[in-house]
C-alpha cells in the first residue's frame, strides 16, 4: 500500500505552492487569483526515511526503494461548493480515493495576494471548507439512499441498509462528520461506506501556511495559533509550514536545501512533517527488506500481522507464509549485519500471529 493524501482549501491558500513543495514536480499554477488549478495536479514523491541509508551503507544493495506518497491536488473550494460554486465540488471524486485529507490554511497576511473572504481568518477559512466537505457527503448518502431505496423492495438485507444510511443521513444533517457516525456491523454497510469514500469519515489534517517572517518562530505566528487551537479542541493534528520557502528550494542540492532550512530555523521539512502525521493519524508503520539486490521501505497498517505484511510484497507470500524471521532495525544497526544479528540470537522466527512493528527488517519463507 502506500499513503495518499489529498490537498483542500479556499482559493488563495498556497494549495498548489505546497503541492510544488512537497513533490517538486513544479506543474501545479500557483497564481494569485481564485480557481488557478483547474484539473487536479497529482505526483507520486517518494517518502523521507533516514533509516534506509544507514541500511544500505551496512548491506551495500544495487538500489534503494522508497515507499511512495501520493499526492493530489484539486482547484480550491469556496462557500457553496456543494451546489456547484466555483471548480472544487468537481474534483472531490479525487480526494475520495485518498487515504487522509491535508487542508491548507492560509495563516498570514498579504495585500498583493488576494483572500477569497476578504481578510485573513484560519477557523472560519476551515469552517468553510469542512462544511462544503459534509454537505458534499450528505449528498452521496442521499444519492445512494435513493438507489438502495429502489433495491429494498422485497429484499430484507437492502431494506437494513436503507435504514443504516437514514440513520448515517440523520447524522450528517446535524452537522457531525462521517468519521462520528456508529453504526451496528454490517458487512453491506461498510462495503457501502468504502465505496463512498466519504471525505468526513477521513483523517483531516490541517497545515498552517505561514510566510517568511514567522517561518523561524511558528508557535508565535497569532493565526497559527490559533489554527493549531482549533485542532486541538477538535482533535486534529495540526503541522505548520512556509509552502513559499520551500517551493523555492526545490531543484536545490539537498545540502544547500538543509543550510537553507536551518538558516530560517525550520528543522524539518514539510513533506517529512506530513509524512510523520500523516502516519500516526491513520496509523501506518514501515517495515524493511535488505539484500544485495535491494533495500526497500513498505507501507503497512501499524500492527498488522506476518502475512498481512509478506502480502504487501507479493500475493504469493501471503498465501503460502510460513514463517518470518525479523531482526529490529536498532540491532540490525548495532551489529552491523543480519549474520551478526543471528549469532547474537537477535534474528527472530515469528509466526502468522506476529504483528509487525515498524522499523522490523523482515525476510519471508514462503511455499506455494
Amino acid at each position: 500500500m502506500s499513503l495518499s493524501v489529498g490537498i483542500v482549501g479556499l482559493p488563495n491558500v498556497g494549495k498548489s505552492t505546497l503541492f510544488n513543495a512537497l513533490t517538486g514536480a513544479q506543474n501545479a499554477e500557483a497564481a494569485n487569483y481564485p480557481f488557478c488549478t483547474i484539473e487536479p495536479n497529482k505526483a507520486a514523491v517518494p517518502m523521507p526515511d533516514d533509516r534506509l541509508a544507514v541500511l544500505a551503507a551496512l548491506v551495500s544493495p544495487e538500489k534503494i526503494v522508497r515507499a511512495g506518497v501520493d499526492f493530489t491536488d484539486i482547484a480550491g473550494l469556496v462557500r457553496g461548493a456543494s451546489k456547484g460554486e466555483g471548480l472544487g465540488n468537481r474534483f472531490l471524486g479525487a480526494v475520495r480515493e485518498c487515504s487522509a485529507v491535508l487542508e491548507v490554511v492560509r495563516c498570514f497576511d498579504d495585500d498583493n495576494i488576494s483572500h477569497v473572504n476578504g481578510n485573513t481568518d484560519p477557523v472560519r477559512d476551515v469552517e468553510t471548507v469542512e462544511t462544503e466537505l459534509l454537505l458534499a457527503d450528505l449528498q452521496s448518502v442521499e444519492n445512494r439512499l435513493e438507489k438502495a431505496g429502489r433495491a429494498a423492495k422485497g429484499d430484507k438485507s437492502a431494506l437494513v441498509l436503507c435504514g443504516r444510511l437514514e440513520s448515517l443521513r440523520g447524522h450528517l444533517n446535524e452537522g457531525r462528520p462521517a468519521a462520528g457516525f456508529v453504526a451496528p456491523p454490517d458487512d453491506a454497510l461498510r462495503r457501502t461506506l468504502q465505496e463512498l469514500g466519504l471525505l468526513t469519515a477521513k483523517k483531516i489534517i490541517y497545515c498552517a501556511n505561514i510566510d517568511e517572517k514567522a517561518a523561524g518562530a511558528p508557535e508565535a505566528a497569532p493565526y497559527a495559533r490559533a489554527l493549531r487551537e482549533h485542532a486541538a479542541a477538535t482533535g486534529r493534528e495540526c503541522v505548520t509550514v512556509c509552502a513559499k520557502i520551500e517551493e523555492e528550494l526545490q531543484g536545490l542540492p539537498e545540502v544547500e536545501q538543509t543550510e537553507i532550512l536551518n538558516a530560517y530555523g525550520i528543522r524539518e521539512s514539510a513533506l517529512a512533517q506530513v509524512v510523520r502525521c500523516c502516519f500516526d493519524s491513520l496509523g501506518l508503520a514501515n517495515f524493511f527488506t535488505a539484500g544485495p539486490k535491494e533495500v526497500r521501505a513498505w507501507t503497512i497498517r501499524a500492527g498488522s500481522r506476518a502475512p498481512q505484511a509478506a502480502g504487501i510484497i507479493h500475493g504469493d507470500f501471503e498465501r503460502g507464509f510460513i514463517r518470518a524471521e525479523v531482526i529490529a532495525y536498532e540491532d540490525y544497526v548495532r551489529l552491523g549485519s543480519e549474520a551478526a544479528a543471528r549469532a547474537a540470537g537477535l534474528l527472530r522466527v515469528e509466526g502468522r500471529d506476529y504483528a509487525v512493528k515498524d522499523g522490523d527488517v523482515m525476510h519471508f519463507l514462503f511455499n506455494v
